[in-house]
């Protein structure tokens, strides 16, 4: 039976929601799901705008048809050529033959190299600037490379002013019913999902994406249509914002984020005690066990929070493992315009201070503090911790 929402009066939502999927790309947990976009353009001609994964299958075809009422399909755009967006390709111009696929060149040598298909002759290649005349509803496309794939294109409606942006502006987790972010009070509940959705998937590609936001910017737009995730309707600057702060490592508060791994309790006593310091002073503190939870969760605080401190015991001459994994998925999301400090731990020849420090320097931190422990804290340590509060807060 279908499920679809109508976002206006001429194109609807014909996608899924996964609420099954433990891991995103197998990597990246989501406790609440997943939501896959797809949307139906009805006017003089038809076109859908992407597909779903293939989970999803045969709930997006009892949509599609449903929403076509009877109608045929002229086009297929697919702007996202990964397979959570593409995967139901074939099935679609299986069922739909007549319609004719939309893509750029490169989208269509990856759709043959990730699915061993030939599309065939039914094609229409388009590149940035082309325009797709439906009837009242005109796309022309917005090269997107990098954000997050090489081939990304994003579609804008030249005469409604609706951006569809593939994966920019998504958003992990189901939607529970609803498909427009005013309908959760966004900032309030999926903000952190969003969050850590852009700093994993596209976290990465900050000049990309800056790119795409200063492309978007020049463009009046009532509607942000994304591959994941929410449609924005209202409010649309707050996300804006947010992907501008995220896109340029602008961090979004003044918070400090405490990230540490001990093995006997000696550094996670410190930084408790560095915790109930900072609290004292008024300032918002998160702390994470990274043996405990994963890097990209903390990544995401990374992006939010100004002020990070890494906290770690020396292990076989070196760093402790999930530490070291943090940092240099820090570093390789290229994390900078931020306040460091480190504590280390060793009950002999600590190295981790040194260790934490060569995966990041590259990335430019301003740090105001290392505090080297042997075994647990001390009395001297106890002055170190607050006088690098003073310095954090």
């Amino acid at each position: 039976m279908h499920c679809t929402r109508k976002i206006t009066q001429d194109i609807t939502w014909i996608g899924s929601q996964d609420r099954r999927l433990a891991l995103f790309e197998s990597a990246y947990a989501v406790p609440r799901g997943v939501t896959y976009n797809s949307y139906l353009i009805s006017d003089l001609k038809t076109c859908v705008v992407d597909t779903v994964d293939a989970s999803q299958q045969k709930q997006f075809l009892e949509n599609l048809e449903y929403a076509l009422d009877g109608r045929g399909l002229d086009f297929l755009l697919v702007q996202h050529m990964e397979p959570d967006h593409s995967a139901s390709i074939e099935a679609v111009l299986a069922k739909y033959p007549a319609a004719r696929l939309v893509c750029t060149q490169k989208t269509l040598d990856l759709i043959t190299q990730f699915f061993g298909y030939a599309p065939g002759g039914n094609i229409k290649l388009i590149a940035e600037g082309a325009v797709l005349e439906l009837g009242a509803h005109k796309l022309t496309f917005v090269a997107a490379p990098m954000v997050h794939w090489p081939e990304v294109i994003v579609s804008y409606d030249l005469n409604f002013n609706l951006l569809f942006s593939a994966d920019a502006f998504g958003t992990f987790g189901a939607g529970d019913g609803a498909v427009f972010a005013d309908e959760v009070r966004f900032m309030e509940t999926h903000l952190a999902e969003a969050r850590r959705y852009y700093t994993n998937i596209v976290g990465k590609y900050g000049a990309p994406v800056t790119a795409l936001l200063e492309k978007a910017a020049r463009l009046p737009i009532s509607m942000i249509l994304p591959l994941h995730g929410f449609v924005w309707r209202q409010d649309i600057g707050e996300i804006f914002e947010k992907y501008q702060k995220w896109a340029s490592y602008t961090p979004e508060d003044d918070g400090v984020v405490i990230a540490y791994a001990s093995v006997y309790g000696g550094t996670e006593n410190a930084c408790n005690i560095l915790a109930a310091r900072l609290r004292e002073k008024g300032t918002d503190v998160r702390v994470y066990d990274v043996a405990v939870t994963p890097a990209p969760e903390i990544l995401a605080e990374g992006f939010r929070a100004k002020k990070l401190v890494f906290a770690a015991p020396t292990i076989d001459g070196g760093l402790f493992p999930q530490m070291e994994a943090l940092l240099r998925k820090l570093a390789e999301h290229g994390l900078k315009n931020r306040v460091a400090a480190f504590i280390e731990n060793g009950t002999w020849g600590p190295v981790a201070v040194k260790k934490m420090r060569e995966i990041t320097e590259k990335l430019g931190w301003e740090e105001v503090g290392a505090i080297t422990l042997k075994s647990s804290v001390t009395e001297e340590n106890l002055g170190g911790l607050t006088e690098l509060a003073e310095k954090l807060a």
